[in-house]
């Protein structure tokens, strides 16, 4: 067994991207970007909000987000993902998991995203319960996502046991 889980500590990675195409805004992070084309999915595809909760889901070894809700259920469609996210959470305490903090990196060429990194850092804060760091990247015309066809996330969750924090 190693150091990290004597201590209690786990590390879970989540990715999420989706297609710009959406009906309703751009929402990344819970924060709603104006003027922008909303991204294709059930809920309201918010990529980072997503990926951050399949980060935390995995490092306590929960099913994934798509597992826990399926865009086969109509109970979702156009649910917030933030709003997922608290369910998420819920969970994550009640499994005995705390987060002690998620780094998230968004990856879009547009729209620029750089004026809303700390609203979408609150927004992600107050979900979890625990400092989450933002930062926005372009793809740099590599791909999908460089080509300007959707959003990608990644977010990478430390977590800790809450067994571990008692003694």
């Amino acid at each position: 067994m190693s150091a990290a889980s004597r201590a209690g500590l786990r590390v879970g990675l989540g990715f999420d991207v989706h297609a710009f195409g959406g009906d309703g805004p751009l929402v990344l992070g819970g924060v709603t970007i104006p003027d922008a084309p909303g991204l294709a999915g059930h809920s309201d595809a918010d990529v980072a909000a997503h990926a951050v909760a399949d980060a935390v889901l995995g490092a306590c070894g929960l099913p994934d987000l798509g597992t826990l809700f399926p865009a086969a259920d109509e109970r979702h469609r156009d649910a917030s993902s933030i709003g997922l996210l608290h369910d998420v959470m819920a969970r994550v305490h009640a499994a005995g998991w705390s987060v002690v903090n998620i780094d998230v990196v968004i990856a879009a060429e547009a729209p620029r995203l750089a004026d809303h990194i700390v609203a979408m850092g609150e927004s992600l804060c107050e979900a979890v319960g625990a400092p989450v760091n933002v930062k926005a990247k372009h793809a740099e015309g590599v791909g999908a996502v460089g080509r300007g066809e959707g959003v990608a996330a990644w977010a990478v969750a430390l977590l800790v046991s809450d067994e571990s924090t008692q003694s």
